[in-house]
């Protein structure tokens, strides 16, 4: 049976090397300038068509994508979200149409590298310090002590706090990474099985392969709906200092 990890094996196309970095172009690359492009295009697409008082089909599409996201800022953040609004959307659609494309026969889940969902959650946790000095300055230490805590407990819950925020980046990349990683794994191993398997019984592994590819797709719309409902959450934490 094939290796059902090598779905997720990297090897350099275009090998570059500069100033001792590996900068070489691989197929996670490739899917990364894929998704920018079909974002880019797909809403392109829909305002060049021009947009209308009655929508069509496309305008209609794409009205409600920004609606949902719209939502989740004004839930998690609340009146300060309108400037943090196109960094979220943007944020869905990447993670969204990635996972989607991840899910086509012989491309890569992009998402499905610790070191891309750490890098995103490295960014986002950083923003959010960022946010959270520039609207309260030193204030902003304060989320580092619940309301109402008693002052003998002060000195045991700032570290607890500290190890809270710190494990936020940590459980937002390794969440997304690992559900994308088993869904992808368990395919593989199912599609190794229908094709060893005598014919008789070949049936059975592959429709399951059917069944979770079903569920692939479900899980993509998923995972980049919790990314950035807790990218919202973390946002909105620093902002209103809860």
């Amino acid at each position: 049976m094939e290796n059902p990890l090598h779905h997720f094996e990297l090897h350099p196309i275009i090998p570059i090397q500069f100033l001792g970095l590996d900068l070489s172009i691989n197929k996670a690359v490739i899917v990364m300038w894929m998704g920018v492009a079909l974002v880019f295009f797909l809403f392109m697409v829909v305002i060049k068509g021009g947009l209308r008082l009655v929508p069509g089909k496309g305008q209609s599409v794409a009205e409600v994508s920004l609606e949902f996201v719209r939502g989740m800022v004004d839930e998690f953040i609340g009146e300060d979200g309108k400037k943090y609004f196109s960094f979220v959307a943007t944020l869905f659609f990447f993670i969204l149409v990635c996972n989607l494309i991840g899910l086509v026969p012989g491309s890569y889940t992009m998402t499905s590298q610790l070191v891309v969902t750490g890098a995103f959650a490295l960014i986002i946790f950083f923003m959010t310090l960022v946010i959270g000095f520039a609207k309260h300055g030193g204030h902003f230490l304060s989320i580092l002590v619940p309301p109402g805590v008693p002052k003998l407990m002060i000195p045991f819950m700032i570290p607890i706090e500290i190890i809270s925020m710190l494990a936020r980046p940590v459980s937002l990349s390794v969440r997304l990474f690992a559900n994308m990683t088993a869904g992808h794994t368990v395919l593989a191993v199912l599609f190794a099985l229908t094709l060893s398997a005598p014919a008789w019984v070949s049936w059975m592994p592959f429709g399951f392969t059917v069944v979770i590819n079903v569920l692939e797709v479900a899980i993509a719309f998923i995972q980049a709906y919790i990314f950035t409902v807790l990218t919202c959450v973390y946002i909105g934490d620093v902002i209103k200092l809860h």
